[in-house]
């Protein structure tokens, strides 16, 4: 008897231990019978596949994940339908919704992050709402180029003005304040940490808040990353814009890029270090890829033997046309599989494909498309 309740006693101290090394999201989704939700990660580079369910009756669903050792990412999905949530602890977060306004009217309980993520979302959708409404106006001839302008500025100083103020200066150590960060209208980031001083302090801000309390975070690597990035290309180093710590300032002249070559290998754009890089954002389906990659064979031909490497990031939508495309090409090649709506290609501000740029051998940002003339000429000043 004796064996059997001490038995028993290890049984459910082991139940609690798991219990705490794990966090929840449940909840019930009306009128989605038989379809399948999903539970992903959004993580750094890509949305990764966890788990996923095929709703019955009253729509109920359970996941469970391990209690990540900094704040994570995590989204919902039905379809082309999203709700983004954060998880830093062994919460429990219920979510009521309908399938028809999935994303919109939808009910979070047990994560104050989650519930600013919410409103975020609202903002956001909000905004981009009122914008494609103005754009609507201008291809009618109700209102022109000008007028709409004037007001999509207005709209995104005022937009701005709110998130810095109640979301991201507010509490920039809070996992929302990260989510705020990274919005986007148009497909492009809503703050623009490379180019706008002030947006920079938002990210640095919220990469100092979120190193204290996860010093050993990925996230916040990251956001010193792009802090350091944005204040080299605004010259904000003089003007002591922020501190960053010595420490996190670990070869930080480009934005690291960690995806998967054509034989699915992770491929770190810093472990180029000692060559002389040109990195390149293209789409393979675009009319223009087949021209734009001769010229580089040409160059890779010619340079790779003197410490030329491309490294050449695919936006295109249909993998297997990039593969196939990609396959008889001698430098690495690697796809981001949110396409067009890609976050590196927006952190590298590309607008417009193909956008190359040059790195150096000691991994610093040396010039990009917009500003070199002579391409062969760039290159063989560097090597």
């Amino acid at each position: 008897m004796k064996k059997i309740i001490c038995a028993s006693i290890v049984v459910l101290a082991l139940c609690a231990c798991n219990s705490k090394s794990k966090f929840n999201i449940q909840g019930e989704v009306a009128g989605a019978d038989g379809k399948t939700i999903y539970f992903e990660s959004s993580g750094l580079e890509s949305i990764v596949p966890l788990d996923s369910a095929k709703l019955k009756g009253d729509g109920s669903f359970e996941f469970s994940g391990k209690r990540p050792e900094s704040p994570e990412f995590y989204r919902l999905r039905i379809g082309d339908k999203i709700i983004n949530l954060s998880i830093d602890s062994t919460e429990t977060v219920t979510v009521k919704t309908q399938y028809g306004n999935f994303s919109t009217n939808y009910s979070v309980q047990g994560s104050a992050n989650c519930t600013k993520i919410k409103e975020l979302t609202l903002k956001q959708i909000q905004l981009q709402n009122i914008v494609d409404s103005l754009a609507k106006a201008v291809q009618t001839g109700v209102i022109t180029n000008d007028i709409y302008e004037a007001k999509v500025n207005d709209l995104m100083k005022r937009y701005k003005d709110d998130v810095k103020l109640n979301y991201i200066f507010a509490h920039p150590d809070a996992t929302y304040a990260y989510f705020a960060l990274f919005q986007k209208l148009n497909n492009y980031l809503i703050f623009d940490p490379l180019n706008s001083k002030e947006d920079i302090k938002c990210f640095g801000a919220v990469a100092t808040s979120l190193d204290i309390k996860y010093p050993n975070s990925e996230r916040s690597k990251n956001l010193y990353n792009i802090v350091i990035k944005g204040m080299r290309n605004t010259h904000a180093p003089h003007q002591k814009v922020l501190e960053i710590p010595k420490n996190k300032v670990q070869e930080a002249g480009v934005i690291d890029i960690s995806l998967r070559d054509l034989h699915g290998n992770i491929q770190r754009l810093t472990s180029l270090k000692g060559k002389v890089v040109l990195l390149d954002f293209t789409v393979y389906q675009s009319a223009v890829a087949a021209p734009h990659n001769l010229k580089l064979r040409e160059l890779y031909k010619k340079y790779a033997s003197s410490g030329l490497q491309i490294y050449q990031v695919s936006l295109d939508a249909d993998e297997h046309f990039w593969k196939t495309s990609a396959d008889n090409l001698p430098w690495i090649c690697v796809r981001d599989e949110n396409g067009v709506n890609s976050s590196i290609a927006n952190l590298y501000n590309v607008k417009k494909i193909p956008t190359f740029f040059l790195i150096n051998r000691n991994n610093e940002l040396k010039a990009n498309s917009n500003n070199i003339k002579n391409l062969e000429a760039a290159i063989k000043a560097l090597l």
